[in-house]
């Protein structure tokens, strides 16, 4: 299996930084792990929702280049509309597009303003992870948290519960 995480912008933080290559270590004894970054547009706190949209549009350009490098692949979106999993399921979910031949997933972590509608329409699904919102530095660490967890469960190996 292989696994790419998209992602706009960079880590800035080293506590996430450590906390990614941890989990990228975990990872590695069952699958191929990329994380890829695009660069994010700065977006001024008081810009107008037409000015936002042409920053998601912008950021969206530069998540299809890479998206569209590997038509064969799942692409998930992470989005607050997504449909929710709790662990095992989110494990089972990924073992049963496993079986029906998906090899390569690629996920998908907007930037501060989140997704364009562009990238929640290419996706192949969206999942949430909750219905908060996290930065998205954050949300890095919890992806591969919960991707590490659903292989343990996927082979039936002990994981915190």
């Amino acid at each position: 299996m292989k696994i790419t995480v998209l992602t706009v912008g960079k880590i800035k933080e080293k506590y996430y930084t450590d906390a990614v290559k941890e989990y990228a270590k975990r990872l590695s004894r069952s699958c191929s792990l990329s994380i890829m970054e695009v660069p994010d547009e700065p977006a001024p706190e008081k810009a107008g929702q037409a000015e936002r949209e042409q920053i998601l549009g912008r950021e969206a350009e530069r998540l299809l280049r890479v998206i569209d490098r590997y038509p064969h692949s799942h692409v998930i979106a992470l989005a607050i509309e997504g449909d929710t999993f709790d662990s095992v399921a989110f494990s089972r979910h990924l073992s049963e597009l496993q079986v029906r031949g998906a090899s390569h997933f690629i996920f998908v972590i907007g930037g501060s303003l989140g997704l364009s509608g562009d990238i929640l329409r290419r996706a192949d699904e969206r999942i949430s992870f909750s219905k908060m919102t996290f930065p998205h530095q954050l949300m890095r660490v919890i992806l591969l948290e919960q991707i590490y967890r659903a292989l343990r469960i996927a082979n039936n190996e002990p994981y915190h519960k």
